[in-house]
């Protein structure tokens, strides 16, 4: 009978606790004003809007990264000075996926896996922001550092009933009316990795100006509509910023040319989103990860230098679709010790990486002791004149080993997100343990995620609420349902 009471009353108690922590969680106050520049919020709507969405990142990612890069006040995204959470599940799964979760951020309305801006029969397509913006006579940008017709971003300029009808998504994009595509190029205009003719030709009749590289994004001349792209992989992404990615065109760069292409006296709004994260968390990979939430918070930077100039007529929303990985600041191995610290040591993406290790089965011209020295370079490990908690345990060259020996007999395994290389996967593997990183999964999770938000009407976003809210915030704020 007791027993039977205390489970009762822990079926309650555990979701009022829950609630309770995610509410001390959200600050509304304006304690970082001061680092923020923040002002008293505007009562005419704001005309400048912004949402950056974090693909894959929970508040853990946004910790480790703080951490990895030195600690509080390494993000401008956690210097706003209003923040919140909000709970991702889709309309037929409690573990959303990104298309279910873009279209909610996207219309503020629940729909089924898989679906892009429909409803979840696919019966009907759902308006977005975005749209919504446009028929308002304001100017709209879609950036991401993936493909521009994956999951999150065709949410804002597509409806289809399936996320990998990628050409059929890629060709909404002419019709859209939308004045700026930047970052990843199209999965769906590609061929065996090269472009294909289609798009390229109905985005030019549509009025684009189609321009690569850092020098032609510079040249770019407001009041035209554009799709600008960096050098991308055979998915039409972008490279990841732990291989070199300085050298390249970043999210910050679209961001920043994307304001400079869009800004008019009636306003605008832009999505960005820092797809990778993503990408990095499915792989397990932690320092690709905090690299990533960084060139994601660098976009968030730009935005932010904007509304400084503008604190009264600037929106500026920070959140994710959903959280990768379960990513944890702690594991079993380091107990209530943590050195994230030591990620530092790692130079490549687990994919850079994997390719590496795929050459090296192919030429069959790589012993394990060349293999490891390859460690001590692009992960640190082994070499105790970095720091001494870099020493490799006679187990785990063991287990080191054995992977090396399944690698050389797999041809390297293969380098997408969730590399199958087993060598790849044991030395992050190996690095995460020795900082105190832990996942529980390399797939999604349906914890919470954080919104983070400044600027005109940004004391919306405190609190706990649900994503499609998210969306619906922002149409009230901006007052974009009411044809004013």
């Amino acid at each position: 009978m007791r027993n039977s009471v205390l489970r009762r009353i822990a079926a309650v108690a555990v979701p009022l606790l829950s609630c309770l922590v995610l509410s001390l969680t959200s600050s509304c106050s304006g304690a970082s004003s001061a680092r923020t520049g923040a002002s008293a919020e505007s009562p005419s709507p704001p005309r400048y809007l912004f949402l950056f969405i974090g693909d894959g990142m929970g508040a853990a990612q946004v910790k480790l990264a703080e951490t990895v890069l030195g600690g509080e006040n390494a993000l401008r995204m956690t210097s706003f000075p209003v923040s919140g959470t909000a709970s991702t599940h889709a309309a037929d799964r409690l573990i959303t996926g990104s298309a279910a979760a873009g279209t909610a951020l996207a219309t503020g309305h629940k729909t089924t896996i898989g679906t892009i801006a429909k409803n979840g029969d696919h019966s009907a397509d759902l308006k977005t922001l975005a749209e919504l913006s446009r028929d308002r006579g304001m100017r709209v940008g879609i950036v991401s550092n993936v493909s521009i017709d994956h999951a999150t971003p065709a949410c804002f300029y597509a409806h289809a009933r399936s996320r990998e009808l990628y050409s059929a998504i890629a060709l909404q994009m002419a019709s859209s009316g939308f004045d700026y595509f930047g970052g990843g190029y199209a999965r769906g205009g590609l061929e065996s990795g090269r472009p294909a003719g289609g798009l390229v030709d109905t985005m030019r009749k549509s009025g684009y100006t189609l321009i690569q590289g850092r020098s032609g994004l510079e040249n770019a001349v407001p009041g035209g509509k554009y799709w600008a792209y960096g050098a991308y992989d055979g998915s039409g992404a972008l490279g990841y910023r732990i291989d070199g990615g300085d050298r390249r065109l970043r999210l910050a760069d679209f961001t920043r040319h994307g304001i400079r292409l869009l800004d008019n006296d009636r306003g605008f709004f832009m999505m960005v989103e820092g797809g990778k994260i993503d990408w990095a968390c499915h792989a397990n990979d932690a320092a690709t990860t905090a690299r990533e939430v960084e060139d994601f918070d660098e976009a968030v930077a730009v935005a932010l230098s904007f509304y400084r100039r503008h604190p009264d007529e600037t929106l500026i929303v920070v959140t994710a679709d959903h959280e990768c990985g379960g990513l944890a600041i702690g594991n079993t191995a380091t107990g209530y010790d943590s050195h994230p610290e030591l990620l530092r040591h790692q130079k490549l993406s687990f994919e850079a990486f994997a390719r590496k290790v795929r050459r090296w089965a192919e030429r069959k011209n790589v012993s394990f002791p060349m293999a490891l020295d390859s460690a001590r370079v692009y992960f640190g490990l082994g070499d105790v004149s970095r720091d001494s908690l870099l020493q490799l345990s006679a187990e785990e060259r063991k287990a080191l080993e054995k992977a090396y020996r399944s690698s050389m007999r797999r041809g390297g395994g293969g380098i997408a997100y969730g590399s199958g290389d087993p060598l790849t996967v044991a030395l992050v593997a190996t690095l995460n343990s020795k900082a105190g990183v832990g996942w529980a999964t390399d797939a999604h999770t349906a914890v919470a995620v954080p919104v983070f938000a400044i600027g005109s009407g940004a004391r919306a976003f405190c609190g706990s609420y649900d994503n499609t809210d998210i969306a619906k915030k922002i149409i009230e704020t901006a007052r974009l349902g009411s044809g004013k």
